[in-house]
């Protein structure tokens, strides 16, 4: 689309262009578009913002994409004709997405062009389900028809109108309902799931999923509380780092290292000084602090001040929303991720990645791993600035939260790899630009 609407707007602009240049100018505008649009989060799936949340968010892309343009276009020195080009491509492109996304909006909402899906159980394990997806943007994609009463389950929290009973055979429902998907979430599978039946219906080319792979797929997530050890040793995913594979990533996080020291630096000294000047010049401007790193390693990270100088004068204690430790320049910082702009430093000695979950206190990660199932399976790989959990979940505070990242963590570890830590990146832009860090 954003190919066409440049294409078409040289149109306007007397043709100035011959076909050549027009194609380069167009697979270019299109390609910064495109990232402009993933790094505001344009491209979720689920994106949870309102309608205006949406506009609000192409505004931004389409704005950030014409000043990144007009200043390729400045350094290139090229024509005046292509200031115009732009900025009707711009306008055109806002113009026609806002028009698609508010009709597509509007189909979802009315539930064209989703499967339906069949949940086998109605006890506990049916009940994540229920309660992590009760909303309608968690079943975007989907319809949920209802959840199947099996022998085995334990009394839940579902409401009864929800539940079916089924008086024909699972085929034959399956056809007369057109489900498109059953979800296997029985509390006890053994001699209880209808073997015969479900391989009736995936003969049919419905689609038979456990419940772990469906919550997986539709959350982002892998859900702690559901994992038996086989679904691990057997699950696709959770591949091994090799030699070359950890030298590959050193020299691409080094050198993104680099650039993101060279286009920052004035911002941090600007943070370093704004925080002398509202603690004293006697005060520090960075801290340091033990994390919990690769393969369970203590290493130093560092930041800026963003807290009281004596902040854990009543000892370590998890940071909340409204923390009063949090100093006026700390609370901005914060916001920005500015605080977090030093570790640039500790991805360059290799202490850390760009990506990967984010590094805990050996306090903190001595407590979770009594209380959270497979916590220390986060440090398998090596921790990171940003990550999954972080774009997914706000900060945490508790041992729920940190349950819930946990779920998030084991996810990009199951799938890492280059394509997913350039997506987190692009889309850490949104958390930086709208402010959404704490």
């Amino acid at each position: 689309m954003f190919f066409i609407t440049f294409a078409i707007s040289n149109q306007f602009v007397l043709q100035h262009f011959n076909n050549l240049e027009v194609l380069g100018y167009s697979l270019f505008f299109a390609f910064v578009m495109q990232l402009a649009f993933l790094g505001l989060g344009l491209y979720k799936p689920k994106l949870r913002d309102k309608w205006w949340g949406m506009v609000r968010r192409l505004i931004l892309a389409t704005a950030l994409s014409f000043l990144f343009l007009m200043l390729v276009q400045t350094l290139f020195k090229q024509s005046y004709y292509l200031t115009q080009t732009l900025f009707n491509a711009c306008l055109y492109s806002f113009v026609t997405t806002l028009l698609l996304r508010t009709l597509f909006l509007k189909v979802n909402f009315l539930g064209f062009a989703k499967r339906n899906v069949l949940i086998l159980g109605s006890g506990e394990r049916a009940t994540i389900i229920e309660n992590r997806m009760r909303r309608k943007i968690d079943r975007q994609g989907f319809n949920l028809v209802g959840y199947s009463r099996m022998p085995g389950d334990a009394k839940a929290q579902i409401p009864e109108d929800k539940i079916i009973d089924l008086d024909m055979p699972l085929s034959e429902y399956v056809v007369r309902q057109n489900i498109h998907e059953i979800v296997i979430a029985t509390d006890e599978r053994r001699d209880n799931l209808p073997v015969e039946e479900l391989f009736s219906c995936k003969l049919r080319g419905v689609v038979v999923s456990d419940i772990l792979d469906f919550f997986e797929a539709e959350t982002g997530q892998i859900a702690v509380n559901l994992i038996y050890p086989s679904w691990l040793i057997f699950s696709e995913g959770f591949s091994s780092s090799n030699e070359i594979r950890n030298n590959l990533d050193w020299l691409f996080n080094a050198s993104l290292a680099f650039i993101l020291f060279l286009l920052t630096w004035p911002i941090m000294l600007l943070a370093y000084l704004a925080i002398k000047l509202e603690d004293g010049i006697s005060a520090p401007g960075f801290y340091w602090q033990e994390r919990v790193g690769l393969n369970g390693q203590i290493f130093r990270i560092v930041k800026f001040r963003s807290m009281k100088v004596d902040a854990e004068r009543h000892g370590i204690k998890w940071s909340s929303e409204e923390d009063d430790r949090v100093t006026k320049v700390g609370k901005f910082i914060r916001k920005y991720r500015i605080d977090e702009l030093p570790q640039i430093y500790n991805v360059v000695i290799g202490d850390m990645g760009f990506v990967g979950p984010r590094p805990e206190r050996p306090e903190f990660v001595s407590h979770l791993q009594k209380v959270i199932p497979y916590y220390y399976e986060r440090h398998n790989v090596k921790s990171g600035l940003t990550g999954w959990a972080q774009l997914k979940y706000p900060y945490g505070s508790s041992d729920e939260d940190a349950q819930e990242k946990l779920k998030y963590d084991l996810y990009y570890i199951k799938h890492r790899s280059f394509l997913m830590d350039l997506l987190i990146l692009i889309q850490t832009a949104e958390v930086v630009i709208l402010g959404k860090g704490r």
